[in-house]
């Protein structure tokens, strides 16, 4: 079990080992009706954010990501310092090695699927391979105003996946699936990060999402981040 900050604990409260892959996180961002204000360190290789609409969720992901120019604070994985804006450190996406799948997928639309797959530079194999596990061979020539949203997500989704990334930022990532096929795409998804060995944030307001991908929950409400449960 983990405590309000996600250290850790057993049943009588006491430390039990360290953080599971060396995330901090101490964000602050202004929002228009609230403030995003957290200090989290997930126990988790595989953590869910839940929360209603507007509690900061997708802000908080764009924050690790390096893609929200409003966070303040200081966010490090290790001995690494993505983010301290007292020091004037910003580390770029791109040095991040982040695979960022945004709820608006964000697809080149004037590449065909099979285009925006290789993106990342992944050989023709590798695409192939990754479109079938995704049930997308079939629409590898299209280009993404073809695709139905489900379709799109499941490009994002991977493209991020060939980008060998260091840790998966999931923004309602299975939103437009039917239940079947998003039970089918979360087992795929879970077992790349087990093969690979990649953390996973996901954040979500669905929580069979969570039960899909996570074994942490944290809750996020009004800009307030907690474990589930604490």
């Amino acid at each position: 079990m983990v405590d309000g900050k996600g250290a850790r604990v057993d049943a009588e409260g006491s430390p039990v080992g360290g953080w599971a892959w060396g995330l901090h996180a101490r964000v602050r961002v202004p929002l228009d009706a609230i403030d995003l204000d957290v200090d989290w360190r997930p126990g988790s290789d595989h953590v869910a954010i839940l929360g209603p609409s507007g509690s900061g969720k997708s802000t908080l992901l764009r924050a690790l990501a390096g893609l929200e120019p409003r966070a303040e604070g200081r966010v490090s994985l290790g001995d690494e310092i993505w983010l301290d804006s007292d020091a004037g450190v910003n580390m770029p996406t791109w040095e991040r090695r982040v695979g960022w799948v945004p709820q608006d997928t964000l697809l080149f639309p004037h590449l065909s699927l099979r285009e925006n797959l290789a993106y990342a530079g992944s050989s023709p194999a590798e695409v192939e391979k990754m479109a079938e596990s995704l049930f997308l061979s079939d629409l590898l020539d299209r280009r993404p105003r073809f695709l139905s949203g489900g379709e799109r997500q499941r490009v994002a989704l991977g493209r991020a996946l060939l980008s060998a990334p260091r840790v998966l930022l999931l923004d309602e990532p299975f939103s437009a699936l039917d239940r079947p096929l998003r039970s089918e795409v979360a087992a795929m998804v879970r077992a790349f990060a087990r093969d690979n060995g990649t953390p996973i944030v996901l954040v979500s307001h669905d929580e069979h999402d969570a039960e899909l991908l996570a074994d942490e929950r944290w809750m996020l409400v009004a800009g307030n981040l907690t474990a589930d449960g604490a």
